[in-house]
């Protein structure tokens, strides 16, 4: 007779190959009546733990690890990151799992990261934000054998199970909102070229505007800084033929750029409406209150942490989504001033 597993235990009970391996382990993260129900059907089924299975159980670190790819300065003012590190240790401290963060002011740093945290075994597997141009990650971490998940990209990704994000019907919103407003020339303030979801966002706003007769987009980048987002504002104000609104690919760029609006010469949103990719608490506080796109930053990470936790349990993790992003109209946008 074949001998059953965790995942045929899984398809008995209706519940996770992770949530199983919890309730055989016994673990958190699973409630008692299903620990109860998932006891009951394996010893009904015959299953027995492996004794290879329990010797990799005692020699895990117990530990996720997270590579934060962004200066202090940057990261000291960006929201988003302690989003996600929320979301990931609501859900990792309640299976008892820790969460090890580093910053990496360069790749070769975040990839000598992952070589020593997996020779030392201090880690049992790792989450990854911000897929590059040419990112040797995905490879490294294949070599290595490291479980891993991506947060918040396209997909797929060869060998890694990723969180990915649907950035198509952000672009026609956001467009679709200018527009509607009377804005046809729209600036567009990048965040940090070497990003693939730098590239991704101008890739849709360009299609979103190469439908929209009469657009125009003019751009400039950044690095996610408020003292960039300034600068990435003021070029495009000083163009021959300035944009009477900019979308921002994040918050901290936006506000900032609202926040210091005199020094540019321009009002919010008399003169120049503004669009935040992302909404945090900083576009809610801000005067005027910023027209961004709400998505549940928290409760992705949580998902990403289950996926990650799944994959070390099992072996497997599927692909999952964010949930669908929702435009926030505040009163940073307004209809378009008469042309200069």
């Amino acid at each position: 007779m074949k001998r059953p597993t965790i995942n045929d235990i899984a398809a008995e009970v209706g519940v996770s190959k992770a949530a199983v391996s919890y309730a055989l382990n016994g673990r958190g993260g699973v409630s008692q009546e299903t620990r109860e129900r998932i006891l009951e059907i394996a010893a009904e089924m015959g299953w027995r733990a492996s004794s290879a299975a329990r010797a990799l159980s005692r020699d895990r670190a117990a530990t996720v690890g997270v590579v934060i790819a962004r200066s202090p300065e940057v990261l000291r003012t960006e929201p988003f990151f302690m989003q996600v590190v929320a979301g990931l240790e609501q859900t990792l401290s309640a299976h008892g799992i820790s969460l090890q963060l580093a910053l990496a002011s360069d790749p070769e740093t975040e990839l000598e990261t992952y070589r020593l945290w997996w020779a030392e075994r201090r880690v049992d597997g790792v989450l990854l934000t911000d897929l590059r141009v040419d990112d040797p990650r995905p490879t490294l971490l294949r070599e290595l054998r490291i479980p891993a998940v991506f947060f918040g990209t396209e997909r797929p990704v060869a060998g890694v199970p990723v969180l990915w994000v649907d950035e198509h019907d952000i672009a026609d919103t956001a467009l679709a909102h200018l527009v509607e407003l009377g804005h046809r020339r729209i600036g567009h303030v990048q965040g940090p070229p070497q990003l693939r979801h730098t590239h991704r966002r101008d890739r849709e706003l360009r299609r979103a505007a190469g439908s929209a007769p009469g657009v125009s987009l003019v751009h400039a980048s950044g690095d996610y800084s408020e003292e960039d987002g300034v600068a990435a504002t003021g070029r495009l104000l000083a163009l021959d033929d300035p944009p009477t609104a900019i979308i921002y690919d994040n918050d901290v760029m936006a506000v900032a750029s609202v926040s210091r609006a005199d020094e540019l010469g321009v009002r919010v949103p008399q003169d120049l409406s503004v669009i935040a990719w992302d909404d945090s608490m900083l576009c809610r506080v801000v005067r005027p209150a910023l027209t961004a796109f709400s998505h549940d930053i928290v409760s992705a990470s949580s998902t990403a942490a289950l996926m990650l936790l799944e994959l070390i349990e099992t072996g497997v993790a599927d692909d999952a989504e964010f949930l669908p992003r929702q435009l926030v109209s505040r009163d940073s946008t307004a209809p378009a001033p008469s042309r200069r």
